[in-house]
């Protein structure tokens, strides 16, 4: 597997646990709680190989650059779908920083059995974790297919 295909694999990530999200979602909503349990745990599973596949693609740039650093892709769009782009971004990453609290803390009380407490924050966790999980899978296409950046000549 080289570097530049990292970024697809994470994006078919993101697509599956927007996927597995909305799956459990339906599950708990039809009161099949131990289906909606495992579907959830995948979803935790896939989200955390997407964070790791996520970081380890940055880790390799910066090596492969030289830099040491993680590096991040340009954007190649220009005004206003420059303008929705970094809109989408922000909002994703400061809502991804969320979720890597949120969905642990809302699995915890899945696990202790407090399935009120569980409800409680699955009713935040959940909308910002599928908007998370989709908006990856736009920014990869925004980055890598529909906008990417010109080659550094």
């Amino acid at each position: 597997m080289k570097i530049s295909d990292i970024p697809a694999l994470n994006a078919a990530l993101n697509g599956l646990a927007t996927i597995l999200i909305s799956t459990g979602f339906i599950l708990i909503k039809t009161g099949r709680k131990e289906a909606h349990r495992k579907v959830m745990m995948s979803a935790m599973v896939v989200s955390a190989i997407f964070l790791v596949g996520y970081l380890t693609h940055k880790v390799l740039k910066g090596m492969a650059a030289g830099t040491g650093e993680a590096l991040h892709t340009q954007f190649g769009g220009t005004g206003a779908i420059a303008a929705v782009y970094y809109v989408m971004l922000i909002t994703h990453v400061l809502l991804a920083i969320a979720i890597a609290y949120l969905v642990p803390r809302t699995f915890f009380f899945a696990i202790k059995g407090d399935f009120e407490s569980h409800k409680r924050w699955a009713k935040f966790t959940f909308p910002i974790w599928f908007y998370v999980s989709v908006t990856g899978v736009l920014v990869y296409f925004f980055l890598y297919q529909w906008w990417p950046a010109a080659p550094k000549v």
